[in-house]
């Protein structure tokens, strides 16, 4: 009768363990390709990894915030982005400000400029991208491969940001719909700091995924300068 109680308590212990592990979160079955991206400030930021290089340490500014949670071989696929996320860097990683421009459009996290890809306290594309007096040049991509074909002329160049940056800005959600069965055209704004990044532009939508649609005025200017490149070069 001794064996049998002892075995019904070890029954019992062993029954606690094993309730306890299964709330605990399992690890997840799929293999997840994440996109390096932080979110501080309810704004969502991706690494600019084809327009920027390693930062110097003059170029960091103040502490802005850290990362608390590493989602790479730790989230699943639903899990809800939330402030501290961010997809490759480790927990307390420091996010800095980066000279030079407003928090909401760049930040600094382990010597890499991450670029705002959403802020859904953004108004317009002023707001998202500040770029105001910072473009050195607009140039045209292959929406193949990348490589580049030609630059906007100067005069194209100023007028392009100069009717880009009052677009409302809605958000790429708003313009999905529009743009998803169409093939966009590869930009590049080019920065007096010797940075880059890349605009994608949707002729037929007439619309950016950074999320605003634009004007008759800058489809025009985007098409015209298109045409011209690309017979220049050949294409």
């Amino acid at each position: 009768m001794k064996w049998v109680k002892r075995m019904g308590q070890a029954l019992f212990v062993l029954l606690i363990l094993l309730t306890a592990a299964g709330c605990t979160k399992a690890p997840c079955a799929e293999i997840i390709e994440w996109v390096d991206f932080l979110m501080i400030n309810n704004i969502k930021y991706y690494y600019n990894d084809d327009g920027t290089r390693e930062v110097t340490v003059e170029q960091r500014g103040d502490k802005v915030g850290e990362v608390s949670y590493m989602l790479n071989e730790h989230a699943c696929t639903g899990h809800v982005n939330k402030n501290g996320d961010a997809a490759f860097l480790p927990i307390g990683t420091g996010i800095y400000a980066m000279k030079g421009y407003k928090s909401g459009f760049r930040v600094i996290a382990d010597n890499k400029i991450y670029q705002v890809n959403d802020n859904p306290n953004a108004a317009t594309m002023g707001d998202l991208l500040d770029i105001n007096g910072r473009v050195e040049k607009v140039s045209l991509e292959s929406a193949e491969d990348g490589s580049p074909i030609g630059d906007f002329s100067a005069k194209a160049a100023s007028e392009f940001i100069q009717e880009l940056l009052p677009l409302s800005h809605i958000g790429f959600d708003a313009i999905y719909k529009k743009i998803k069965h169409e093939s966009g055209i590869f930009l590049r704004v080019h920065l007096q700091d010797g940075t880059s990044f890349r605009m994608v532009y949707y002729p037929k939508a007439n619309a950016f995924t950074e999320g605003a649609f634009g004007t008759e005025r800058l489809k025009e200017l985007i098409m015209t300068q298109r045409q011209q490149i690309k017979a220049a070069a050949g294409l």
